[in-house]
């Protein structure tokens, strides 16, 4: 995974920010979202992923039967936590994860991401009045302990103007951008999405991600 969109509701989304060079689209299953979607939502929209990219399926402090309701819908490639979530429940579905990191100064990412030893990767976020991604605020990527590169995915308020710039200083694996392409909550902005594309590729590719 290079490129990340998340919060996509509607396949014509999907549909281009494949096109256009992301690899990757996520749909969130948290009711309290403004961009949450139903399973049925999701199946359309996993329609037009399918063989053409990575579809992730983002939860928040779910049950094991919340995400297996989904998951009896809609085939999700990789399931991604942003809540408490325990290494043991992430294991539960036999299914490649993302666990999702609030960060502030104090975050112990080596220990966060020897426990989750299991995941994927880790996805950097901000933590802000309590919601969980597609604030539009960034964190300090002074935070981000050094060595952990390979296995991060950076979000939290990244842009067309700034991402170059978090890649340059951070070299993550992958990033992940919401609500900096968008025109509406989970309706997304070609435009804006091409314009952060383009500033991303030319900097993960010159530093061969």
């Amino acid at each position: 995974m290079r490129i990340k969109i998340c919060g996509i509701t509607r396949p014509e989304d999907a549909d281009q920010a494949l096109v256009l060079g992301a690899d990757t689209v996520g749909c969130v299953f948290h009711a309290a979202s403004a961009r949450h979607v139903t399973a049925k939502r999701a199946r359309d929209i996993h329609a037009v992923v399918h063989g053409s990219g990575t579809l992730v399926g983002l939860f928040v402090d779910p049950t094991v039967e919340q995400v297996q309701a989904v998951l009896d819908q809609v085939e999700l490639d990789v399931l991604q936590f942003h809540g408490q979530e325990s290494p043991a429940f992430c294991e539960h579905f036999q299914r490649p994860y993302l666990k999702a990191v609030a960060m502030s100064a104090d975050v112990d990412l080596s220990e966060i991401s020897h426990a989750y030893g299991s995941a994927r990767g880790l996805l950097l976020d901000s933590a802000h009045d309590g919601q969980f991604g597609g604030t539009g605020h960034r964190f300090d990527w002074k935070w981000i302990d050094a060595g952990l590169e390979k296995r991060l995915m950076l979000a939290g308020g990244l842009n067309a103007e700034n991402v170059a710039a978090a890649i340059r200083q951070v070299r993550p694996a992958a990033v992940d951008v919401s609500s900096g392409v968008e025109k509406d909550k989970g309706v997304k902005d070609r435009d804006r999405m091409r314009a952060f594309i383009e500033a991303a590729l030319p900097e993960m590719n010159e530093g061969g991600l």
